[in-house]
């Protein structure tokens, strides 16, 4: 992967998240919190003051079907960025107390001015980029001078905003990246600003998710000659980076939506031949 992780960003230790569930201290007394109101309740206040994300201040939950415990719930905030439940949550309730839990606490530390986008932060923000993608041994050929040059590039657009309201533009590329389409469209020689003025401009919606998921059925279709379980491998791995992720208390957006991409291209790709 080219981007930094999430976590390196300096995001608050996950052990602190139980004093953002049960009680607060307000004027020496102990007071019960309801996470997932205080959750709705912070973004509907930023939104207020005009520091909201466009679209407003809605705070959308995902269940996962599951017939038994333990239950997983996904939170995504205005501005893109997503988290989930990082327990072994026993109920349907607590798995969203779970994962609100671990958003508001993600909501308020984004608050700070170390979560703004400077020059200062941007230069740790390529530093950490370089460092993940040398440790990142799944893709030994992948070139990673056109990811982290478009990172930077974004990253200087964007001066000002937070991370999490960067959260969903950074996710797009991050998704162009790993599906190649980065390399491809430098191939077409697109310009950088020519990319991100493009992309800057596109919601990630239904339509980017179906036309990565039908490359990957090609993918899986064009290697269906030498065995395939191209697709299988891939999704498998998205499965453990997101489980790794979430348990680890991580934003997961893009962990999410490429494990969503490969779902939707299982579906697309013809069945394997017996």
């Amino acid at each position: 992967m080219v981007y930094p992780e999430p976590s390196r960003w300096g995001a608050p230790d996950a052990a602190l998240a139980p004093l953002y569930d049960d009680v607060y201290r307000a004027d020496g007394v102990l007071s019960t919190v309801n996470v997932v109101e205080a959750l709705q309740e912070f973004w509907q206040v930023k939104a207020a003051r005009g520091g909201g994300a466009a679209g407003g201040a809605l705070v959308i939950y995902e269940s996962v079907p599951a017939a038994h415990p333990p239950y997983v719930c996904y939170v995504t905030l205005p501005g893109g960025a997503c988290f989930g439940s990082f327990q072994n949550c026993p109920t349907k309730a607590e798995a969203r107390r779970s994962a609100a839990k671990i958003a508001l606490m993600n909501s308020v530390f984004n608050e700070h001015e170390s979560r703004r986008i400077s020059d200062h932060f941007i230069e740790k923000a390529v530093a950490e980029a370089r460092a993940s993608f040398a440790g990142d041994t799944s893709n030994p050929h992948q070139d990673p001078s056109a990811g982290i040059a478009a990172f930077r590039f974004m990253l200087e657009a964007n001066k000002g905003r937070t991370m999490l309201e960067f959260q969903e533009l950074m996710t797009v590329f991050q998704l162009l990246h790993w599906n190649g389409s980065l390399r491809a469209m430098r191939e077409r020689q697109c310009s950088r600003q020519e990319v991100v003025a493009h992309y800057s401009a596109r919601a990630l919606d239904d339509a980017m998710r179906e036309q990565m998921a039908r490359e990957w059925a090609t993918r899986e279709r064009e290697a269906s000659s030498s065995g395939g379980g191209v697709l299988r491998a891939e999704l498998a791995r998205s499965e453990r980076e997101l489980r790794a992720a979430r348990l680890a208390a991580r934003e997961l957006r893009f962990p999410k939506e490429k494990r969503d991409i490969l779902q939707l291209a299982a579906r697309l790709a013809p069945p394997p031949q017996p």
